[in-house]
């Protein structure tokens, strides 16, 4: 029985970047061989263990043979006829296929440690086309490694392209998507998830939303990139930089221009009404993919009022005080908080205007807190009651908004 360190740990390491798991694969063993050590199962589909004191996994060396459609159709074997180069064949991309033993000596079938110094991302074997989930984690991974140089290979485009155009990827589950999403979008240049899959075919067959957006022109005087796809790049990457980590903000930000998508050609350049016109398709798209209630509420809310938002400086206060409602900012200052950051990345998110400040962030924090310092006691104290307390409640609070916006 042999015990190696296997994938992400192993590329990590050799990249000079601190592994977020180590994950551990043995060699020659049975799961009774496991339990004998005092090793725990926790595994469903195959045997996997935690370690009885470091609670790490262990993985027992295994194969897998496609039995049916999307990412679950797979039968595994494992046992301890199988080696180590047949358990890394399995996996994803070569540079993912490496183990390390105790020592330290790196394990190298498929050359991932070339791939990796040449910064490229390719499938280790055909098998590869077997699990539509990899066309997402490979878009994913160039998300995260875009920084550092990585590019797909381009048997590996080519292989994802027909895995498109085979429809494996339309028998992903929703959870499925919107997990490798979500994850996605947090990584160092979320941009480059969606065009990677745009570039293989998937965004149309899994986000059409999105997808649409691509080649639909905007008035250059406030867009200098021009083309609606290009901005929503533009955007998502501002993301990382404004709300490190945060993949509400991040998928707000990918959906706030969908509108866009379905202006008539006849209005073009202009986008009128479109973020009224984006709410339903943000709706769709949502129930679709099965998303949180939280990412979907902050997506609708920043489709419906970015511009609003764009144009704080010349709102009245009363219809300052309609978006603090619609916000619900008094009892939710942290998706205020979120509202904020994806309209500011929106508003940086343009060609060579990255930089450019945005006041209207803090003049709509000073409101919400204006408004919250109105105090409800001092109003019932003077003897009001029924509707009229919640009209004298909602005077003041919009002559506190008046007040801050003056000194803003």
């Amino acid at each position: 029985m042999q015990t190696y360190l296997v994938g992400g740990a192993v590329r990590d390491r050799l990249l000079g970047l601190a592994p977020i798991d180590d994950d551990y694969v043995v060699v020659g063993a049975t799961p009774e061989d496991m339990t004998a050590q005092g090793f725990r199962p926790v595994g469903a589909d195959f045997p996997v263990f935690l370690h009885p004191h470091t609670h790490q996994e262990y993985a027992l060396a295994r194969t897998e043979r496609k039995s049916g459609r999307g990412y679950s159709g797979f039968i595994f074997h494992t046992g301890s006829d199988v080696s180590l180069e047949d358990d890394l064949r399995r996996r994803d991309f070569t540079i993912n296929a490496m183990a390390q033993t105790a020592d330290g000596a790196v394990i190298d079938p498929y050359a991932g440690r070339k791939d990796l110094e040449a910064r490229v991302l390719r499938h280790v074997s055909a098998a590869f086309a077997e699990d539509p989930l990899r066309v997402l984690r490979a878009a994913r991974f160039l998300a995260r490694f875009a920084p550092l140089g990585f590019v797909l290979a381009p048997e590996t485009l080519a292989l994802m392209r027909k895995m498109v155009d085979d429809g494996e990827v339309d028998h992903l589950v929703p959870e499925r998507v919107w997990q490798e999403t979500r994850r996605a979008l947090i990584e160092a240049q979320p941009s480059v998830y969606v065009r990677s899959l745009r570039e293989c075919g998937a965004l149309a067959r899994l986000f059409p939303e999105v997808d649409r957006l691509y080649g639909v022109p905007q008035r250059a005087e406030y867009h200098p990139e021009v083309d609606t796809g290009a901005h929503l790049e533009l955007v998502l990457d501002q993301c990382p930089l404004l709300a490190e980590g945060d993949d509400q903000v991040a998928f707000a930000a990918l959906l706030h221009d969908l509108g866009k998508g379905l202006t008539p050609i006849h209005e073009l350049p202009r986008h009128i009404a479109h973020e009224e016109r984006g709410v339903e398709p943000v709706r769709a798209l949502c129930a679709r993919l099965k998303v949180s209630a939280e990412h979907r509420d902050l997506a609708v809310l920043v489709c419906k009022n970015h511009l609003l938002m764009h144009r704080f400086s010349e709102l009245k206060p009363v219809t300052v005080l309609k978006l603090i409602e619609q916000l619900d900012a008094l009892r939710r200052p942290e998706r205020t908080r979120r509202f904020v950051l994806t309209c500011e990345a929106d508003h940086r998110g343009r060609l060579g205007l990255a930089d450019r400040p945005y006041p209207q962030a803090q003049q709509l924090l000073a409101a919400v807190d204006a408004a919250r310092k109105v105090s409800t006691e001092e109003i019932l104290a003077r003897g009001l009651i029924g509707p009229a307390v919640g009209e004298a409640l909602r005077v003041a609070r919009i002559e506190a908004i008046a007040s801050t916006l003056e000194k803003t």
